[in-house]
């Protein structure tokens, strides 16, 4: 296996605790006379488990060795990767260095595990390659990832040689992209040991739709044709949607990113400590074949804090023109964002009449920098009666639609006042006291 990954180009530049590269290095100190069994087995029991931990992150079955491999191929990001994610696999001399990697990950797919299983007395290669999972809920791994990854495996263990794997790898890239943006919806950010940017995959979101948020058609209209024209190539603007709590504004978001992630959208979720780190996201996102969201939730700032001025440059006025494949959909229960203070009108000066305040300016200017706003307003009780009984109807409830309304009106009463958020919790209420 030493001599095969040694000679790999492309999708050579592994780390050295890899379990690949691991493993490598345990079969060459297994084809030494002096070889130390029991330190051999240990080793390979540690990267044996490695395989099992990520088959249980992704919900792999059957070959987890080809599932691990496929795994490796889909998240390998290079220049042959991300070029074919692009513009799919094109004429060039570099095919031929990624075909002889191919040749090589078809060799180590038909890998013959059985003359060290032999030398070593263990059978673990023998399990990994017929493994059998325990079933368990999707919520315990992203099913979209795993069926995506064993889709591939079952390509590439039919695929009889490099040509084969060429056609069905680069396909993939073209279809789905490379790397956890090509496999996943949304992300979260965190700052490596290195201080450099990287993405948390969120698995399991929210799978709401559209039609789930009953009631506000016009705001729904409206981000969902800013939306569409973004991910169509068109011209777009930064959201921002404001309004009274439990409206279903974050709602409309995830569901937004639902309804389009197969047109390639992506959300990235960031929250206002992480705004100074908002251009190292966006210069790793600027040159990738999908469109992102970055999206802040529940958005708003005190007096004091200036986090806002990141925001304010990043999103227009900045040196650098913010990329075509990049918005941003913040909410917030507040118009302007920024708290308001009555000592802002401190410094207000008179012009030909006309009241100014640069400090009041400042603030509402961050406001003004999102093309489209949405209000999401408290419903009526007419309108909250209507998302009451839509929701019932979707989910069963027996009652009428009288006695709905009127233990609804009891609900809201002691339960935070009229929202979707409020008939949402009602209803679930109502359907754990059905089910008995």
């Amino acid at each position: 296996m030493n001599k095969l990954v040694s000679k790999l180009l492309i999708y050579g530049d592994m780390p050295k605790d890899s379990i690949l590269m691991e493993l490598s290095a345990i079969c060459e100190e297994a084809d030494k006379p002096d070889f130390h069994k029991d330190e051999l087995i240990e080793r390979i029991y540690r990267q044996v488990k490695r395989i099992l931990i990520l088959a249980t992150e992704y919900g792999f079955n059957k070959n987890l060795w080809h599932n691990y491999l496929t795994f490796l191929l889909m998240m390998d990001e290079n220049p042959f990767s991300i070029t074919c994610e692009k513009t799919g696999a094109q004429n060039g001399t570099v095919n031929h260095f990624a075909k002889n990697d191919f040749k090589i990950f078809k060799q180590l797919f038909d890998y013959d595990f059985t003359g060290l299983e032999e030398k070593l007395g263990i059978d673990c290669f023998s399990c990994l390659t017929n493994y059998e999972a325990i079933e368990k809920t999707e919520l315990m791994y992203n099913k979209s990832v795993s069926e995506k990854v064993q889709a591939l495996s079952r390509e590439l263990e039919e695929a009889s040689d490099e040509e084969g794997f060429f056609l069905c790898v680069t396909g993939f890239y073209k279809d789905y992209g490379v790397g956890a943006f090509g496999l996943n919806k949304a992300f979260r950010i965190h700052s490596s040991q290195n201080n450099r940017v990287a993405f948390q995959a969120i698995n399991n979101m929210d799978k709401v739709v559209l039609d789930d948020l009953i009631g506000y058609e016009i705001q729904k209209k409206k981000l969902v044709d800013n939306t569409r024209a973004f991910v169509e190539g068109k011209k777009a603007n930064n959201v921002l949607l404001f309004g009274d709590s439990g409206t279903g504004k974050s709602t409309s978001i995830k569901a937004i990113v639902n309804e389009f992630y197969g047109n390639g959208l992506r959300m990235i979720e960031i929250y206002k400590h992480q705004f100074k780190d908002l251009s190292q996201v966006i210069a790793q996102i600027k040159n990738r074949n999908y469109k992102f969201i970055i999206y802040m939730d529940d958005l708003s700032f005190e007096d004091f804090e200036t986090e806002y001025k990141f925001l304010k440059a990043v999103i227009e006025g900045g040196v650098e023109t913010k990329p075509e494949n990049i918005l941003i959909y913040a909410t917030s229960n507040r118009r302007h964002l920024i708290r308001e203070m009555w000592k802002d009108r401190n410094d207000m000066d008179t012009d030909n009449g006309l009241h100014h305040s640069d400090t009041m300016e400042e603030k509402l200017s961050l406001a003004y920098r999102f093309g489209v706003t949405i209000n999401y307003s408290k419903p009526s009780q007419k309108e909250y009666f209507h998302i009451v009984t839509e929701l019932a109807r979707k989910n069963h409830i027996t009652l009428s639609e009288e006695e709905i309304c009127r233990e609804a009106n009891k609900w809201e009463l002691s339960h935070g006042g009229i929202s979707g958020r409020t008939a949402q919790q009602f209803i679930n209420y109502l359907s754990a006291m059905e089910q008995g």
